[in-house]
């Protein structure tokens, strides 16, 4: 048996996890790796304690904000940094696996938190129709590794 590349088993998660989400509109899961060790986990939606959209808002979602996005939302990179902290684990140096490529806002928190590698799954930009990865083009910039994921997704129970 050929035993399976540790990108693959943490993209496969994080395919899995996106599974998780409560978002209506999109689903997102991430796994925050260090020393080939997850240090942390998360998926998009909205903070601990407040509605679950497709539980409050099954047909439309959450209210937007004045930018058009979700007012409630936290992203799946968002959340697994946010847990490590909280947990007092250092996320420097750290690889983050995610379904889909950071945002800006969460490529500046990934620069800003010391994660050297960053491996997406699938381009927000393509999915939108965008010219390039705001986010992506960003970490390449001040120097963080981003690669798209390549390998075979074997175990994914459902593609997101």
């Amino acid at each position: 048996m050929k035993r399976p590349a540790f990108d693959d088993i943490y993209m496969e998660l994080a395919v899995n996890l996106a599974r998780r989400s409560h978002c209506i509109k999109r689903h997102v899961g991430a796994v925050l790796t260090k020393d080939t060790r997850i240090i942390s986990i998360g998926y998009n939606g909205p903070p601990s304690g407040t509605h679950n959209c497709d539980e409050e808002w099954p047909d439309i979602g959450c209210p937007r904000d004045s930018k058009g996005g979700c007012s409630l939302a936290i992203h799946a990179e968002q959340n697994a940094i946010l847990y490590a902290v909280k947990n007092k684990t250092s996320v420097e140096g750290a690889t983050l696996y995610v379904t889909l490529s950071p945002c800006l806002a969460c490529a500046r928190i990934i620069y800003s938190m010391k994660i050297e590698r960053v491996i997406y799954l699938n381009s927000y930009a393509e999915h939108k129709g965008l010219s390039s990865d705001e986010g992506v083009d960003f970490l390449k910039k001040f120097g963080v590794e981003v690669v798209r994921y390549g390998g075979q997704l074997q175990n994914v129970t459902h593609m997101i």
